[in-house]
């Protein structure tokens, strides 16, 4: 400390002395002391700030060298308000010095225990007209940061005039911008870059090593930013979220423009970004569970999104190997068509699907749009229902944006979804900027050219990402694609993915029979965690390779990948002193192939690699016996509840009895057992647990209860649980298994005749767009249709179709009679005379999966049917629609006045 002050003082003596003659010197000496300089040295032998201040224009400049060599030459430092332009006509006040010591823990990234020393100065500076600014910069081992300070009424931002001017003829690594980073790594050099806009984080080579750019701490009091350069100069200025001004309410500190500095393991390994920002705002992070994912989206697409069997497999997968997720994405809110199903909420299978994940140790996370997340009303009716359901956590995609709008919204659902226990990938992203150090529950972002695209995939890509984009935080890349004919990689290489890049949940995108197909890689993808208790750079260079070893625990996780011609790598095993044993998976001329190897720390390894190959290893101390570093796999024992009956319908303040069945399939006996309902809260149980001490394979334990509903229930569709509850002597922890009887409680209906379109939906597909209330079918979006009418007779009332759909309506057995006029609508006779093509319909009226009443097929020029129903003792009412067998185009189909008499 007393080093620093020192630095401190020289450093104001010396400028004391330059504005001291500045302001009664000939002008000969004026000119002489015009440029005075501060310095801000890092802990150790880390990189320099170098703080240029011309005193005639009142500019201040930034220079960072490392080991007396120039990483970055002076680039402008300033900020422009509605109040004053603060990058000029400043005048200096003072410095102030601090040591800022930073001891923190993640759930995820490079490592989980972090430390960090910080030298920072403080430099205060009075604008025209008495504007003040504090310009705030601080020096670490790994890189230098600055930013900008302003008291409570310096008015909206309108720009920065940040700068850095990095030596033109140096290597670079840089993507062009696009709102969601999702552009390629491409090689070029400083100068030669093409103009235009650039993505954080940016890579430099200079004569004082290796320069990421990035910012840290961005929220919404401020705007993300891009680098825009000019083919030609090193400069590559901050431009903030498309030119717009930048509200400010009270004081402001700006984002942390961040310079990370060093060798390539330093860049590589760097966690500043994460040390600048703020500490962490969830209390008790011990909910929070990083792990492997089995991905669904490649693996099946949009089929997948929407079958529960389909799930159901891949759960029964990942349970297997030990994976702790499954991540159902999009598709599952949508009908088969892939309209927004708005009953969803009510009518999904995800609680099912949760069930049927949680009892082979699997828990499930959604996929959903950013816009079903948008508003505060959204969030609050949606993120508690997600948790009730049990889902660990969300994919939000699309937010496309780091406007000051669009990182207010991450300033709301962050915490938000921490109180609901879920954690966070974020798609169509920005990118980290030190937010999982904030929000621990944040498991990956995007931002990035991944495993999803289908074109522009390269080794060079590749190879480039873990000093770049992934040194910022973790990335979900989606490997293991094995079927995607986009990807670039050998096997081999694409195994060492899970290592070579981090995610806290790393999605895999594979297919069950690819996997399976590659028994090798399953082996190595059972053993690779996702948590990292430190990381190293072994070898490697942007766009050419990429080798690092990732410590958990007391085995090491190698992984490289390689771009470009088949070769003989060379890798320097810098783990700590002794023997270790490595289990290496590498290409063979058919397949991957497996060797065991001895090597001592310190030694060189050789091994061949393919074409764009790689290999994938892991490294264990060595003891006499030992053949290998495999530890057993973990899974949870083979049970299954059943339910009887499935589905129930209760009155509020009725009962109905459910039993369930507890049976033990695994070929270990489980004990200490007990079974018993879960009840909604309100709801009440009649009958005491089932509790046996030991339960043998294939004996069942059986139990019935009386499940009571409130007088006041939510209605609709509800899940009441029979959950058993175990002990694995083998495994020596309790598990769960749950089976549901899904019970609809229904609202009472009014007495006499109501039509359908006033009554919520129990469920709804359709085949263009939604089922529409007292309007036709538009085709796209809810209320894009005309008003209801059949051959020139119109309605107000009625549902608007488009065939094949179906809309369901829970009655309780409480109506008599349905009644409707149904027909093709006039709608379609519109695209009739453009397209000369007709609509043609059969509409169908079910109870409780019984055919009630039908019309067979109606064509657009039928006049109106009218259409009823006795509904006597009927639960559940469906109103289907189907094509003529002709295709569906123009098939606009309503039910006209549809209504119902109950009571």
């Amino acid at each position: 400390m007393r080093s620093s002050i020192l630095r401190a003082l020289a450093a104001g003596a010396a400028l004391t002395i330059g504005v001291a003659l500045l302001g009664g010197a000939p002008a000969g000496a004026q000119e002489r002391h015009a440029t005075s300089h501060w310095v801000v040295r890092a802990p150790g032998d880390g990189p320099v700030a170098t703080l240029g201040y011309d005193s005639a224009a009142g500019a201040v400049t930034l220079a960072v060298s490392r080991g007396g060599r120039p990483v970055l030459d002076p680039g402008a430092v300033g900020i422009v308000t509605e109040q004053a332009d603060l990058s000029s006509g400043l005048r200096f006040l003072r410095r102030t010095d601090r040591t800022v010591t930073e001891r923190y823990t993640t759930t995820a990234g490079k490592r989980t225990e972090r430390r960090a020393v910080m030298s920072e100065a403080r430099f205060a500076f009075e604008g025209t007209g008495g504007a003040r600014l504090d310009l705030v910069v601080r020096a670490a081992p790994d890189g230098v940061a600055y930013r900008y300070a302003l008291p409570a009424g310096s008015g909206a931002v309108l720009r920065e005039t940040s700068a850095f001017e990095v030596p033109a003829g140096g290597a670079a690594w840089l993507a062009r911008y696009r709102q969601d980073y999702e552009n390629p790594y491409l090689p070029t050099t400083a100068g030669a870059a093409a103009s235009g806009e650039y993505e954080h984080p940016a890579l430099f080579e200079s004569p004082g090593g290796f320069l990421l750019l990035t910012e840290s701490d961005v929220d919404g009091g401020y705007a993300g930013a891009r680098l825009v350069h000019e083919t030609g100069s090193g400069r590559y200025a901050v431009k903030l979220w498309n030119d717009e001004k930048i509200l400010v309410d009270g004081a402001l500190e700006t984002p942390w423009r961040t310079m990370i500095v060093g060798d390539l393991g330093t860049v590589s390994a760097s966690t500043l970004a994460d040390d600048l920002a703020p500490p962490s705002r969830v209390r008790d992070a011990s909910w929070i569970k990083p792990g492997k994912v089995f991905w669904s989206w490649l693996a099946g697409g949009r089929e997948a999104g929407q079958s529960l069997a389909m799930q159901q497999g891949y759960v029964d997968y990942a349970a297997e190997h030990g994976w702790p997720y499954a991540l159902v994405d999009a598709g599952w809110y949508f009908d088969p068509n892939w309209n927004y199903d708005p009953t969803w909420e009510t009518t999904s299978w995800i609680p099912e699907l949760v069930r049927y994940a949680r009892a082979r140790g699997v828990r499930i996370l959604t996929w959903i749009h950013f816009s079903e997340l948008d508003t505060a009303e959204e969030r609050a009716a949606r993120l508690p229902l997600f948790e009730r359901w049990g889902v660990a956590g969300l994919k939000v995609d699309f937010m496309d944006s780091e406007s000051q709008e669009r990182l207010k919204w991450y300033d709301q659902i962050l915490p938000e979804a921490a109180a609901h226990h879920l954690t966070l990938n974020f798609h169509g992203s920005t990118i980290p900027h030190g937010i999982q150090r904030t929000w621990p529950h944040v498991m990956t972002m995007e931002a990035v050219h991944g495993g999803e695209k289908s074109s522009n995939l390269t080794t060079t890509h590749l190879t480039s990402l873990p000093f770049t984009r992934n040194v910022v935080g973790s990335m979900d890349y989606t490997p293991m694609a094995w079927h995607r004919p986009s990807r670039p990689t050998s096997d081999a290489h694409e195994l060492a993915l899970s290592v070579v890049f981090e995610s806290g949940q790393a999605n895999l995108a594979g297919r069950v029979e690819d996997y399976r197909a590659r028994p090798l890689a399953e082996r190595y993808l059972d053993q690779v965690p996702t948590v990292w208790d430190e990381t190293r750079l072994l070898a490697g260079r942007p766009a050419e390779s990429a080798v690092f070893a990732r410590r958990a625990g007391d085995r090491w996780f190698i992984g490289g990948g390689f771009a470009g011609a088949a070769r003989t790598a060379r890798v320097p095993l810098s783990l700590p002193p002794g023997r270790w044993l490595l289990d290496i998976t590498n290409d063979g001329p058919a397949g991957l192939i497996r060797e065991t190897r001895l090597a001592a720390a310190g030694d060189t390894l050789e091994i061949g690699v393919a074409k764009d190959g790689g290999f994938a290893a892991i490294a264990c101390r060595w003891r006499p016996g030992l053949t290998t570093c495999d530890r057993p796999v973990e899974v949870v024992p083979a049970t299954t509840v059943t339910v009887t009956p499935a589905t129930a319908t209760v009155a509020p303040g009725g009962s109905f009895t459910v039993t369930g069945r507890f049976t033990v399939d695994d070929e270990h006996a489980q004990t200490d057992v007990t079974l018993a309902p879960k009840p909604p809260a309100g709801w009440t149980v009649r009958g005491a647990p089932v509790q046996v001490g030991r339960v043998r394979p294939g004996q069942t334990v059986t139990g019935t209860w009386t499940v009571t509903a409130p007088a006041a229930p939510a209605f609709g569709y509800l899940d009441v649980p029979v959950v058993a509850r175990f002990r694995s002597p083998q495994r020596h922890r309790y598990f769960e298994d749950q089976r549901a009887a899904v019970v609809h409680t229904w609202r009472p209906l009014p007495t006499g005749w109501t039509y359908l379109s006033d009554l919520a939906f129990a469920a709804a597909t359709n085949g263009l767009g939604p089922v529409e209330r007292d309007l036709t079918n538009g085709q796209a979006a809810a209320g894009d249709g005309r008003g209801i009418a059949i051959r020139r007779v119109t309605y107000g009332k009625g549902l608007g179709m488009f065939a094949s759909g179906e809309v369901s309506f829970a009655l309780g057995g409480r109506c008599t009679r349905f009644a409707a006029d149904v027909g093709v609508d006039d709608e379609a006779g519109l695209d009739v005379a453009r397209q000369r093509v007709g609509g043609t319909a059969g509409f169908t009226v079910a109870g409780d999966g019984s055919v009630l009443a039908g019309t067979g097929t109606m064509i657009t020029t039928d006049p109106a049917r009218a259409l009823t129903a006795d509904l006597t003792g009927v639960t559940t009412l469906t109103l289907r629609v189907d094509d003529g067998g002709d295709g569906t185009q123009n098939d606009r189909a309503s039910w006209a006045d549809a209504r119902v008499r109950c009571g």
